[in-house]
């Protein structure tokens, strides 16, 4: 979170309040964000207004509330001229409707219209809240990633007991969190140039660079039928292809089996097995600047695999002998400086126990730039959750980060690519 929410005197937020039951919690980011210098406008839905009355709006922004895109006292185009009027708008609570209207364009009441009118360059950051299925429908997803794709900041929802007492994502973030990432925008916006700018490909960070990914878990065949495998969703790797494609990478993802969509912007590459894995990377490392090996490979496979479905009345499947798999952060690792290049190796760290003493370990053995450890046990880190509490271990130390999204975790670790670059 930033430290400092004083020094933002003057800067104009448009405040876009939808109908959720999160919408109490928009007074208090409002009053956050004056109290950091901010004049804020609201505009609200319809929907919203049945959970905060325009009294409570009007009341604290000393200023009417708009609602309707044809019945507005203070202008006859409120959506134009709300949007032209802003420095940075904020959505919030983002409901799913209002997300999908972003997406495809569309402009049926104030606010979809207003964040359509929004003149380019000008900061949006959209804090979703809604029910952990409406939150994990794969038309919700896609949508996320729509906006993603198209530089929209996203304070993501978390894990916890929802209001129609459901237990899992679509809770709206912490207060703090939302309003630290619409004044980081703000001023993120006035150091390039001034409000509006806009940040063109040739300004991102990684623009130019080919960045490569490895994902998920891998299937070690025993037979046609069996396999050993492990419980990684591919969600962290999935979340860094995508965030390094954000930030102007080629980006090539090599993916074990996930019931992931591709992020936009990114080459995929099939894979099944430790050793096909091992052939993908080896060979898109040859003219990658980054490598990171966030796939939960397996580390051993068995010796042998039966050509047919062995059958427990007459073969024996009690005993499986297994030989080690390649060890791909080792080799990438080896070669990051063949032909006198610098390159950068990020490996991956599971771990149950003495995670930071594990983790340097593993980095020496390794030969790797940095390694992200993760206490898998924890209920907010690990295997097929959306968030992340992890470590960044390197030369220099130990950095423990707080719990995180996962596409939190993606953007810090990226940060720190491009120092090493």
């Amino acid at each position: 979170m930033l430290k400092d929410r004083t020094q933002m005197d003057g800067s104009r937020v448009l405040l876009c309040v939808c109908g959720g039951i999160a919408a109490y919690k928009a007074v208090e980011v409002l009053r956050v964000l004056q109290r950091a210098g901010c004049a804020v406008r609201v505009v609200s839905t319809e929907g919203a207004l049945r959970f905060v009355g325009r009294a409570t709006w009007e009341g604290l922004t000393h200023a009417p509330l708009a609602t309707d895109l044809f019945d507005c006292d203070t202008s006859s185009i409120p959506h134009v001229e709300n949007a032209g009027w802003a420095d940075a708008v904020l959505v919030v609570p983002a409901t799913a409707n209002v997300m999908a209207k972003m997406a495809c364009g569309l402009a049926d009441d104030l606010v979809s219209a207003t964040l359509l009118a929004m003149p380019a360059g000008t900061p949006v950051v959209v804090a979703p809240a809604m029910n952990v299925h409406m939150w994990q429908a794969p038309a919700t997803q896609a949508n996320v990633a729509t906006l993603r794709s198209r530089d929209v900041r996203l304070v993501m929802p978390v894990p916890g007991r929802l209001a129609c007492d459901d237990v899992g994502e679509g809770k709206l973030a912490a207060v703090e969190a939302i309003a630290d990432a619409v004044l980081e925008a703000l001023r993120e916006a006035a150091d390039a140039d001034g409000p509006g700018a806009v940040k063109t490909p040739d300004a991102a960070p990684l623009a130019g660079m080919h960045v490569l990914v490895t994902a998920g878990p891998t299937h070690e065949a025993i037979d046609p039928v069996r396999y050993i495998a492990n419980a990684s969703s591919g969600k962290m790797g999935y979340a860094i292809a995508e965030e390094a494609a954000l930030r102007g990478a080629r980006v090539t993802l090599v993916s074990g089996p996930t019931a992931l969509a591709v992020p936009r912007g990114v080459e995929r590459v099939d894979v099944v097995s430790a050793a096909q894995m091992h052939d993908a990377a080896v060979a898109a490392f040859v003219d990658a600047d980054v490598a990171i090996c966030a796939a939960a490979v397996a580390d051993y496979t068995p010796k042998f695999v039966a050509d047919h479905k062995l059958k427990k009345a007459n073969e024996r499947l009690d005993v499986i002998e297994l030989v080690e798999t390649v060890d791909i952060l080792a080799e990438l690792s080896a070669t990051k400086r063949a032909g006198g290049r610098r390159r950068v190796v990020v490996g991956f760290a599971a771990e149950t126990n003495d995670l930071a003493r594990n983790a340097q370990a593993k980095l020496g053995r390794k030969g790797c730039d940095l390694i992200v450890a993760n206490d898998v046990t924890r209920a907010d880190s690990g295997f097929g959750r959306d968030t992340n509490h992890v470590s960044f271990v390197g030369a220099d130390g130990v950095e423990e980060l707080p719990t995180l999204t996962k596409h939190e975790v993606a953007e810090r670790l990226l940060d720190r690519v491009a120092e090493l670059l």
